[in-house]
């Protein structure tokens, strides 16, 4: 664990605009603060993805202020479990750390309909995620 004794995720996709932004926004909104969350991209891009601002607004979760970060050992290493998204091999791996792929369909470039059902199983995936962390969802 990170010397905060909260446990610490750090989600990871290529973009850092879509799908990894909707995970650490539930993880956050969910975990009201027991939980540290990073989300970052082996390849940022410019701004988090409209459709996925939209869509998280309709679940009462505000992304509008959020900004792709870029991936770094820094992050992986400060982080106690990483959770990519179709960032094949660009991510990091470091002994002692809990890796999990979520494959999950790239919100990039889809309308608002096409990244609801997304939304949804990256907030299903969370819920199950905050469990096994033995941490009550709010």
């Amino acid at each position: 664990m990170s010397e905060s004794k909260q446990p610490s995720v750090l989600f990871v996709c290529v973009h850092n605009a879509g799908r990894s932004q909707m995970a650490a926004a539930f993880l956050t909104h969910l975990s009201e603060g027991r939980v540290e969350v990073r989300s970052a991209g082996s390849a940022p891009a410019d701004a988090v993805n409209p459709a996925a601002v939209q869509a998280m607004a309709e679940a009462g979760i505000d992304l509008s202020a959020e900004t792709p970060k870029v991936l770094t050992v820094e992050a992986v290493r400060a982080s106690d479990v990483v959770i990519t998204m179709g960032c094949g091999d660009t991510c990091p791996v470091l002994p002692g750390k809990r890796y999990l792929d979520w494959k999950l369909d790239d919100p990039a470039g889809q309308g608002v309909e096409a990244v609801w059902p997304i939304r949804d199983e990256i907030e299903g995936r969370v819920r199950g995620l905050l469990a096994e962390l033995g941490i009550e969802a709010a």
